[in-house]
């Protein structure tokens, strides 16, 4: 059953079920948003929500491959027969390829990546763009996932600094075309933050002189937190960039 949409403020948040996902529903729920996760393991969803603190009134799990339109277009449905609008779309879902070099990527790795990054970016704002148009009052926040990737590249990179890049294009794009239907857009470049996918920081990574060094991390909750406030701002206002980042991580500077 549809709820009242009137007493709502509903976010959908990709790539949910860990790490920085899972940290900006924990944000957005405590402020009390209603929120869908999604990712591609249901079970790993519902042990978020769980963790969250969230139930079955405020929360909705649904397994998506966002680089599906046909299962994008699902996950919309899901989330309309819930709760009736979207006002915050959080495209965090990503992934990267292995760290070797440009040449001796398959197109395989290079697609999945771009599928995942970029395909499933767009195709969400898309369906969200279409709800945020329709829906009374009209408009809602998108907010996409960025990284320091989309400003400079780490050594082996070429895909998800790529894709990182166009972000930024996709994210002026719908600032611009969603501007007449209270549709604001910005985007969050993260750098290190603590989760599974930067632990292999902690152990030593990759500089661009070639050498390996450990760098600092943050704690992902505080990504959350900054969120959250791109996600609650009033629609006059919006916060194209941001950057969070590790303070002494090596990325303002030479090294």
């Amino acid at each position: 059953m549809t709820m009242n949409s009137n007493s709502l403020r509903v976010a959908l948040i990709t790539g949910a079920g860990t790490g920085i996902g899972k940290a900006a529903a924990k944000a957005l729920l405590a402020d009390g948003f209603c929120i869908v996760l999604t990712g591609r393991k249901l079970e790993r969803l519902t042990k978020a929500i769980e963790e969250i603190g969230g139930n079955d009134k405020n929360c909705l799990a649904v397994s998506c491959d966002i680089g599906k339109p046909e299962e994008v277009k699902s996950l919309f449905t899901a989330l309309k027969n819930k709760f009736g609008r979207i006002d915050v779309l959080f495209n965090n879902a990503g992934t990267g390829a292995p760290a070797i070099p440009m040449d001796e990527l398959t197109y395989d790795q290079w697609m999945n990546v771009v599928n995942s990054n970029l395909c499933g970016a767009f195709l969400c704002s898309q369906e969200a763009m279409r709800m945020m148009k329709a829906q009374s009052p009209q408009g809602g926040r998108i907010i996409n996932n960025g990284s320091i990737s989309a400003h400079a590249p780490r050594p082996n990179t070429a895909p998800y600094t790529s894709t990182k890049h166009a972000i930024t294009g996709l994210t002026k794009s719908i600032a611009l075309d969603g501007r007449p239907f209270n549709i604001n857009c910005g985007q969050i470049d993260i750098g290190n933050a603590a989760t599974e996918m930067t632990e292999r920081m902690a152990n030593g990574i990759m500089q661009a002189d070639g050498s390996i060094k450990v760098e600092p991390r943050m704690d992902v909750d505080h990504v959350g937190q900054a969120v959250l406030h791109m996600a609650k701002l009033p629609p006059e206002s919006n916060v194209l960039f941001m950057t969070i980042m590790a303070s002494k991580m090596p990325f303002v500077g030479r090294g």
